[in-house]
């Protein structure tokens, strides 16, 4: 897939089109607020997703959760599949935050092409200083050690009804940030990214 073909459409084209593919959210990661590079009108990102989960520290993961997979003495940050969005879920309820500009510079020298933060973030001068669009739903001054852990790298994630798996498409532009499998799924049916815009909302 030509991932650049995309960027010739912004968010809202590509939620209008999503609706029309029966996804009911149309992709769009909701109350996401971008806390890193502003892209202008023209600009706009989009590349595979990569994932990170964080779980509460000291709690005993639930069933649900897949099997911790970090490797010991390595850190999360480290792990940054290159040319990807990193999209990272914080649980819910926390008020610290799971990124920092520590692990965002490391993650851009390390390639990512942005990220994105189901939870909060910190050091927002640094986030910008990267040059990435970064993403969050919320803000704080408090590292992750207070209250989370990271558990696993390369797994499904639920963010309010819309289910981001690793090599997912995660769109960014100046109106917001969405991701869906669909894409990535028409495609490998065989059908063009321009076929699918054509039959979905009438334009190529």
């Amino acid at each position: 897939m030509d991932i650049s073909t995309l960027l010739q459409y912004n968010a809202c084209d590509i939620s209008d089109a999503l609706l029309r593919l029966n996804v009911t959210s149309g992709g769009v990661l909701p109350d996401i607020s971008l806390r890193g590079q502003r892209p202008t009108k023209q600009e706009a990102f989009a590349a595979p997703a990569s994932t990170v989960l964080f779980v509460p520290k000291g709690a005993t993961p639930p069933p649900s959760a897949p099997q911790a997979n970090i490797p010991k003495g390595s850190h999360w940050a480290d792990l940054a599949v290159p040319d990807t969005f990193v999209v990272i879920q914080q649980p819910r309820g926390q008020t610290n935050a799971v990124l920092g500009g520590i692990m965002a510079l490391r993650m851009k020298q390390l390639k990512a092409r942005g990220v994105v933060v189901d939870g909060r973030v910190r050091d927002v001068g640094e986030l910008r200083d990267t040059g990435m669009p970064i993403w969050s739903k919320g803000l704080s001054t408090v590292g992750a050690g207070a209250s989370s852990s990271p558990h696993a790298v390369q797994v499904p994630l639920d963010i309010d009804g819309t289910v981001v798996r690793p090599g997912d498409i995660i769109f960014s532009d100046s109106n917001n940030v969405e991701a869906d499998d669909r894409v990535k799924l028409e495609v490998q049916r065989g059908t063009s990214v321009q076929e699918a815009f054509k039959k979905h909302r009438g334009k190529a």
